[in-house]
């Protein structure tokens, strides 16, 4: 199957739907645990991984994203799995690669933020690119299409990653996104337009944000970068309502309790449909080219996207209708369909 690479499909004002979100979606299914949040689902239950990655398609991705978000060495070292670094990478990379060329979909590797970068650390940084290194060529050998590197909180990391990407990623396109966290800047001082405008002139194929924040709180600064960089942006936030006093998910507080909702009681903050649809909406008309959810995500949310995308993926055929409801419907319908005497 001929499938349209990234950069093909983002020329002249392309778009591009990814479903992300696989961390929590799995810790909700019971597959991977919260605190650690390591991908070892991929070698335990990895049928549940494939299934979740058929799903988004059917809901409208674009993207088959191999679910190796902090899959790398440094955290595996924290549950003592470091043998099993190249097995689960390799695994989750194969999976994914399968379903893009089953469906023709693209298949994208994923490095991320490694949670040991220290920029004025050369020591760090050497650690961290090899990490960087390690991950993207099992990507390049599994056949990705393009590279994500996610979630970086300073700007120095995610300049790292970009540079391991054209150095070891065969010419391969890279969608480098920072996490805007409660200040509206990264932790190493750039503003996140800024980290972005460098981003692209560094060579990134796609620039934006991801993680943390929701959209009510990510569109803001959507906009403010969309008016320093000339090329694609990414816009991937997290589906909870979160607000000006609680700009991310992160720092949410259950109002029942007074603690953190982050993690296990977020799901009282997620957003309506309604709500995800009218963002979609709003960020194409910014000028996102590259739209998707992450932590929080779930299909119908993505269906969603999709849907204001101009896509109408196999899910749409299940789009809510409530005209042929029993109760809410068209009155009509009900007459015709739920009334003693009344159907042929």
């Amino acid at each position: 199957m001929d499938v349209k690479g990234l950069r093909d499909r983002l020329k002249n004002g392309g778009n591009v739907v990814v479903a992300e979100g696989y961390l929590l979606e799995l810790e909700r299914r019971g597959h991977l645990q919260a605190g650690a949040f390591i991908p070892e689902v991929v070698l335990e239950h990895p049928e549940v991984v494939k299934a979740l990655h058929e799903e988004f398609v059917h809901a409208g991705s674009d993207v088959v994203v191999a679910f190796t978000y902090y899959g790398h060495r440094a955290k595996l070292k924290v549950i003592g799995r470091e043998d099993d670094l190249m097995e689960l990478n390799l695994r989750a990379l194969k999976m994914a690669k399968e379903v893009a060329v089953k469906t023709g979909t693209l298949m994208a590797g994923d490095i991320c933020n490694t949670t040991i970068y220290h920029g004025d650390d050369p020591s760090s940084v050497e650690e961290v690119r090899e990490i960087f290194r390690e991950q993207i060529e099992w990507a390049v050998q599994s056949g990705a299409d393009y590279i994500i590197a996610e979630r970086f909180e300073e700007f120095g990391e995610a300049k790292l990653a970009l540079e391991c990407i054209q150095q070891f990623g065969n010419g391969l396109p890279a969608v480098v996104t920072i996490a805007p966290h409660v200040e509206d800047k990264t932790k190493d001082g750039l503003t996140f337009p800024e980290a972005c405008k460098r981003l692209e002139e560094a060579g990134a194929d796609v620039v934006g944000l991801n993680c943390c924040r929701g959209p009510s709180t990510m569109l803001p600064l959507l906009k403010e970068i969309k008016k320093v960089c000339k090329g694609p942006i990414a816009a991937l936030p997290v589906p909870f309502r979160t607000t000006s006093e609680e700009p991310t998910m992160e720092v949410l507080t259950d109002p029942d309790t007074g603690m953190p909702a982050f993690p296990v009681d977020l799901p009282r903050f997620f957003c309506s449909r309604t709500q995800i649809a009218e963002f979609a909406a709003q960020a194409k008309e910014i000028g996102v080219q590259y739209i998707g959810l992450c932590c929080g995500n779930a299909s119908h949310y993505t269906r969603l996207l999709a849907e204001e995308y101009g896509r109408k993926p196999p899910a749409s055929k299940y789009a809510p209708d409530m005209s042929k409801h029993y109760r809410f419907g068209n009155k009509e319908f009900v007459k015709k369909h739920h009334t003693p005497g009344q159907q042929d």
